[in-house]
């Protein structure tokens, strides 16, 4: 099974990307072990290094600030009350399919969300983990020299869904963002979810 680390401090998104360079780095000199790291940033909005970047709006007026990552994909938030998970496998032992990887955290963040009575499943042709048409996680990975990066964003709490209204979340139009406790219906606790959620992800 795979170690999962908890995190209960908010994280700068720099510190989280240097957390992630030192697993990789250890993996691919084989002095470390394949880590899952779950933490909450403190706020900011991310996105991957594109040319399109028109999912952001208009950056100069954002309430947080933006940070250019090496993950996939357009404009997300993290911020407090969300749980991020940071992914540090070696692909080169799990067949070198990064659509398979993609698949494998949909499933584990969809089994975890059933244990708290959700049905939360996939939608055709995007990424990411949705209940009907709300979007509950998003999802984006980097990869280097076979060694996974980055991960998933969860929405536990209502907090964390007001500044996705300042973006085009994912550069998609018209999604509405939900969070766990939405679809729950009470509320749940960032420790809670770390709980629930490690049982699924140290299987990936």
């Amino acid at each position: 099974m795979l170690p999962v680390i908890h995190l209960p401090d908010l994280i700068d998104c720099q510190d989280g990307l240097r957390l992630q360079e030192q697993a990789v780095a250890a993996i691919l000199d084989g002095t470390g072990g394949e880590p899952v790291l779950l933490l909450e940033h403190r706020p900011v909005y991310t996105i991957g290094r594109l040319r399109d970047q028109s999912s952001l709006r208009n950056a100069n007026t954002l309430p947080y600030p933006v940070y250019e990552t090496n993950r996939g994909g357009q404009a997300t938030y993290h911020g407090p009350g969300q749980l991020v998970g940071y992914l540090i496998l070696d692909l080169s032992s799990r067949g070198r399919d990064l659509h398979l990887h993609l698949r494998g955290i949909e499933d584990a963040l969809i089994r975890a969300c059933a244990a708290f009575g959700v049905a939360a499943g996939r939608r055709d042709d995007l990424t990411g983990v949705w209940v009907a048409d709300r979007k509950l996680a998003s999802i984006g990975v980097g990869v280097r020299k076979w060694v996974s990066m980055h991960g998933f964003a969860l929405n536990i709490t209502h907090e964390c869904l007001p500044p996705f209204l300042a973006i085009t979340p994912c550069g998609l139009d018209g999604v509405a963002m939900t969070s766990l406790a939405a679809e729950v219906g009470r509320a749940i606790s960032i420790a809670e979810a770390v709980a629930v959620f490690s049982e699924q992800l140290r299987h990936l």
